[in-house]
């Protein structure tokens, strides 16, 4: 990889990192089906009348809207507001890395190695780890926030299968037409959970700490990452690519830690800890199990 692409990468792992900082600041002056609404209207609008709609079936088009946008982060904001630290979000959400490989077996096929399989258990075993801090500790946090986190990552590994789907696009188009799908259904989220009174009470009297999270979000995590990160994919292979992700929480535990005074339990770290090789072990034990089938040979 290129020097000037190692620190793109670097950049799109800071920015989507403190992501999750930012989340907690945009919730405190905005409700979350709010900021989902705002966020993606900043996205798509004006943007959607310079950029072409990508050459996909509109089918495909709602279905990564409707995944990627729309229930990874009305699942996300939800859990961040009803508890779930900034920090743990940005590590439980990796969890979609394991929803993709078993979506991708039981839907395309795809094989399933013993280490993809070895890497799911630990994970679990990490995941269950940070689940038992929920409400106690110095990293508490609410039982809610830890299944909708779940629920955001599986919507993120479910739009990953249909970007995969999809095949190559401009990715620039995608992002900001993905963008647009939902708007409409957050809106009624929104005047559903919310409520109209809560909803002009918010935007009467939004803070700009706020309204700089929500151009944070918009501009910076959605629009650079999610095309820049594409740019990457599309000029290196994915094996050097998306291994560079499991930086993404490491950013997010310690700009928590920093910014927000975030601190975890003993129990939570060790589950952190226990996740982090999870991971790892399903995205390089696949190189382990050839280094070794050369070795013997």
């Amino acid at each position: 990889m290129q020097a000037k692409d190692r620190l793109l990468a670097l950049a799109i792992i800071v920015v989507w990192g403190v992501n999750f900082v930012v989340i907690k600041v945009g919730l405190a002056g905005v409700p979350p089906m709010l900021l989902g609404t705002l966020r993606f209207a900043l996205v798509a609008f004006p943007a959607v009348f310079f950029i072409p709609r990508p050459r996909i079936p509109l089918r495909m088009l709602l279905a990564y809207g409707g995944f990627i946008s729309l229930g990874q982060f009305a699942f996300l904001f939800y859990a961040m507001a009803v508890g779930m630290p900034a920090g743990l979000a940005s590590l439980v959400l990796q969890s979609q890395v394991f929803f993709t490989v078993a979506i991708a077996g039981m839907w395309l096929g795809e094989p399933v190695r013993w280490h993809n399989i070895a890497g799911m258990a630990i994970a679990a075993g990490g995941l269950a780890l940070i689940g038992s801090g929920a409400a106690h500790g110095p990293g508490g946090m609410s039982v809610a926030g830890f299944a909708l986190t779940l629920c955001a990552a599986f919507c993120w590994a479910s739009g990953n299968i249909v970007s995969k789907k999809i095949g190559p696009v401009d990715l620039l188009g995608l992002v900001v037409w993905g963008g647009l799908v939902p708007i409409v259904p957050f809106a009624l989220l929104s005047y559903w959970f919310e409520g109209p009174a809560r909803i002009t009470a918010a935007l009467g009297q939004i803070p700009m700490m706020s309204v700089l999270a929500i151009c944070y979000l918009s501009f910076a995590a959605t629009l650079f990452g999610y095309t820049m990160w594409g740019r990457l994919l599309t000029r290196y292979p994915a094996s050097k690519v998306a291994p560079l992700t499991l930086l993404v929480p490491v950013v997010g535990l310690i700009s928590a830690h920093a910014l927000l005074g975030e601190d975890l339990s003993l129990a939570q770290w060790l589950g952190a800890l226990v996740v982090m090789g999870g991971l790892l072990l399903n995205v390089f034990g696949g190189r382990l199990g050839a280094g070794r089938r050369l070795v013997r040979r």
